[in-house]
């Protein structure tokens, strides 16, 4: 292989899968790599652990600002993609403005919000396997994966169980998928971000009135240093909440599943010891790294691994790579769902921006896989799964699955 073969760019390469190859081959030659662009300036693309975690947690050389060109974009310049929302997305900030806007929204996500939707997510987990369990098969993706985190983010945020559905049709609209399945004109993506603001203050408005214990009430009650969260600031928590809540762990789920009908001996270990279920959502995080990459914007020269880094170069950090990183993970392409230490980046590796909801994935992985192991004493994958066209999600479509049918439990 040579560096010229890599074309991080061609998302037909990642719908044969993840091109594990690549990223082995440029951690051990050219860790810190400049990527050639055919319509733009070209990016940096860092590979290895300690490299993605150092640049991850300095913000001040590594921006996330949209108006530097954002998080998500490997192609093109900054002001291909300028867009003015008038309020604030999480994702795109940098500090001292994402530090003040992050402990207003962690009012919403303390340890005691996630005590108290536990016994609801594992009531939530199992009447979504009532729904398949007497088939003894199902799209695993669509059937289950899809529909934890949704049930889960629809309740967090007080969507009504029958609006479920339209929270995950504007999320698959405004992602704006390069996949042929879930494509949609640049139109659709906006009316699909309008209907989703439109909703977002309905439901803003009902909570003002009529207060709860939960998570809206707690974010729009939230206050630090006199701060508030504006309409517009709590629409696009509630579109980042949406998208980002429900998209990362149904793809965890998704490939936690595959992986576990390919390795059969680490489900049955599972099944054995359901205590296991927390190291194996961890291995399960690490194997699907479901956001393979975030973008980051240079703000001044800079040098990494003896390459010089020029202010407004964009870099790309691959969580997906850094998590099959040989000097830090034993055997990393081997899953091991006893796997200790397992310090892997699936949720962003520290910094400013680690994910905000990774405990309440935990929590939702790992409640799924205790009742599977207890209701699903074997699974096997019937075909070969579907995954999707993108080079910046690590996602699985459709996952035809078999397993011995069981009884509902629940009425």
């Amino acid at each position: 292989m040579q560096l010229e073969d890599i074309n991080l760019l061609d998302r037909d390469v990642f719908t044969k899968g993840v091109p594990h190859e690549w990223f082995t081959y440029l951690r051990e030659h050219a860790p810190v790599w400049f990527h050639p662009e055919p319509d733009g300036p070209g990016f940096w693309v860092i590979t290895k652990y300690a490299d993605v975690v150092a640049v991850g947690r300095d913000a001040a050389t590594y921006s996330s600002d949209q108006k530097r060109g954002g998080v998500v974009m490997l192609e093109g310049r900054p002001e291909d993609y300028q867009f003015e929302q008038g309020g604030n997305l999480m994702l795109t900030m940098d500090a001292p403005e994402h530090t003040r806007y992050r402990k207003l929204v962690n009012r919403g996500f303390t340890p005691r919000q996630m005590r108290m939707l536990e016994p609801h997510i594992r009531e939530l987990t199992n009447r979504i396997l009532d729904d398949v369990i007497e088939r003894g098969e199902c799209d695993f993706v669509v059937d289950v994966a899809a529909e934890l985190p949704l049930q889960v983010i629809a309740e967090m945020l007080g969507v009504p169980h029958e609006d479920r559905h339209k929270v995950f049709e504007w999320s698959n609209r405004m992602i704006g998928s390069e996949d042929p399945e879930y494509s949609v004109s640049a139109e659709e993506v906006q009316a699909a971000q309008v209907e989703m603001f439109m909703y977002a203050n309905e439901l803003a408005k009902e909570r003002r009135e009529n207060p709860r214990d939960d998570i809206v009430t707690a974010l729009l009650n939230a206050e630090v240093d006199g701060d508030r969260l504006s309409e517009m600031d709590f629409n696009l928590f509630f579109l980042l909440l949406a998208v980002a809540g429900n998209e990362t762990t149904r793809n965890s789920i998704s490939h936690g599943v595959r992986a576990f009908c390919e390795h059969p001996d680490q489900y049955r270990k599972l099944v054995a010891d359901p205590s296991l279920a927390k190291s194996a959502t961890e291995e399960v995080v690490r194997w699907a790294s479901p956001v393979m990459y975030f973008r980051r914007n240079v703000t001044r020269d800079t040098e990494l691994r003896g390459q010089r880094i020029r202010a407004g170069d964009k870099v790309s950090i691959w969580y997906i790579s850094a998590n099959r990183d040989e000097e830090v993970f034993d055997d990393p392409f081997r899953f091991d769902i006893t796997r200790h230490p397992n310090e892997h980046v699936g949720f962003g590796g520290g910094g400013p921006h680690h994910c905000l909801g990774a405990n309440l994935a935990r929590m939702e992985i790992t409640v799924l896989l205790e009742e599977m192991a207890r209701r699903i004493p074997t699974i096997e994958l019937v075909d070969e799964p579907a995954p999707l066209r993108s080079n910046f999600i690590a996602g699985i479509k459709h996952m035809n699955v078999a397993f011995p049918p069981g009884p509902r439990e629940l009425s």
